[in-house]
């Protein structure tokens, strides 16, 4: 390859690059003007509320007040629904791998239960001498009380 092929093929590569860079560039700036689009329409609230009588502006906030309570509701009942969901899945789960969790169980208490073997033979085997001799002063004083 010689160097006038090389400086070809990276114009190529440039070009196809920015090509790439102005497409990625445009669609984004294609899904900004859609975001842009999509915007929720303006409320005025000073002419919503306040224009007309107190009973158009109470039964304004009745209608606000019931659809939040019903909003309310509705996340309450799917959220006590899940829950129960969850609930269903973990119990259906312990049922279904009782066998291997009492295995595991059973398995994990003999590890522990042979590790503390292990743990009182080398403290045994570390502190003989001190216990020994605690051994031997408690028997002479009990010999001594004991006379």
């Amino acid at each position: 390859m010689d160097l006038v092929e090389l400086k070809k093929r990276r114009e190529e590569n440039l070009l196809r690059h920015k090509q790439k860079k102005k497409a990625y560039y445009l669609k984004k700036k294609l899904a900004q003007t859609k975001e842009k689009s999509t915007k929720p329409k303006f409320i005025d609230y000073e002419k919503e509320l306040f224009s007309g009588s107190i009973e158009d502006f109470t039964s304004k906030m009745k209608e606000i007040a019931k659809k939040q309570k019903g909003h309310i509701q509705n996340r309450e009942d799917i959220i006590l629904e899940k829950m129960q969901e969850y609930k269903k899945k973990k119990q259906d789960y312990y049922y279904s791998n009782k066998e291997q969790r009492l295995q595991y169980d059973k398995e994990y208490r003999q590890k522990k239960k042979d590790e503390l073997k292990e743990y009182r033979k080398e403290y045994y085997r570390k502190n003989r001498e001190k216990i020994l001799a605690k051994q031997k002063e408690n028997r002479l004083k009990k010999r001594n009380n004991e006379c």
